[in-house]
């Protein structure tokens, strides 16, 4: 994949007035629609559950796109629906209000264009390393010979090939999430949906894993949907926050952030102790404890 994606992220997008096809002689310019090159669209999703005391309002009039390489990380208070909305995108759950397409196509359920990375990774302990990662393409039909090296180019990719013949129950919880990610990513989703996964790690097998899914993201240019409490967290990974309203959760702030890519560059997370870095965790921890 070109490198291109990776300045398009950053391409500022604040301009007051944009004039195109002027003709100064008063005769009407043809205009061509405009394409879109959003992945997903997310348009007035709204999600209802019934409860106890009737229906109940999770999400109301979601609305903004995913496009090719971000790194989104959704922030906000719980209970607001951060999940759910991952949820829906996966195709795991229907909206009850309004429509979410993947290149143009309705998302009506759950299929390998849409890879999900959870908390506890739902692996297979009784199979190998390996065995969990072939798992995929083999159940796909896909030929041995094709699918193998593949496994052994993602188990390298996640730093772990000596550990390939392990079973998962001999793993520590960050190796765990390593196998969850090389799984999802050896079928070559578009979009690789992660639900707070590494919330139950240590700090420093979380900061590890953390830096893992940064270089994949920056080196393969994988679009990457990122659920977190942790705001600090969301800084140092994401090209994008969005922030959700406590419940029914709306969406209250979509931002554009750099850090991600100066930690790339520079190979270091000492960018979180800059005051642009401290002004941004300060104004998104007012927003979301605001609500």
């Amino acid at each position: 994949m070109s490198d291109t994606w990776k300045e398009k992220l950053y391409e500022p997008s604040d301009e007051l007035i944009s004039v195109e096809n002027v003709n100064y002689k008063r005769i009407e310019p043809s205009i061509q629609e405009a394409e879109s090159d959003e992945l997903i669209a997310i348009d007035h999703v709204d999600l209802s559950y019934k409860g106890n005391t009737g229906s109940i309002k999770a999400l109301e009039d979601i609305n903004f796109n995913i496009f090719p390489g971000e790194f989104i990380c959704v922030l906000g208070p719980s209970g607001c629906g951060k999940s759910t909305l991952l949820k829906i995108l996966a195709g795991f759950i229907q909206p009850t209000g309004g429509t979410v397409k993947l290149d143009g196509k309705e998302i009506k359920g759950t299929d390998w264009h849409r890879g999900v990375v959870f908390q506890h990774p739902p692996l297979y302990e009784w199979f190998s390393v390996r065995s969990n990662v072939a798992f995929g393409p083999k159940m796909r039909g896909i030929p041995k010979e094709e699918y193998e090296p593949k496994v052994e180019e993602y188990l390298e990719k996640v730093n772990l090939s000596e550990f390939a013949d392990k079973k998962i129950y001999e793993l520590s919880g960050g190796m765990k999430q390593r196998v969850s990610i090389a799984r999802a990513l050896i079928n070559n989703p578009e979009i690789l949906l992660m639900d707070e996964p590494f919330g139950a790690l240590d700090a420093l097998t979380r900061e590890s894993v953390q830096d893992l899914t940064r270089k994949i993201w920056w080196e393969t240019g994988k679009t990457i949907f990122f659920i977190t409490h942790d705001v600090e967290e969301a800084l140092l990974l994401a090209s994008r926050i969005i922030v959700l309203s406590r419940h029914p959760g709306k969406v209250i702030e979509d931002i554009s952030v750099n850090f991600s890519r100066q930690v790339v560059e520079e190979g270091s997370t000492d960018v979180k102790f800059s005051s642009d870095f401290y002004k941004c965790r300060e104004r998104l921890l007012r927003l979301i404890n605001s609500q």
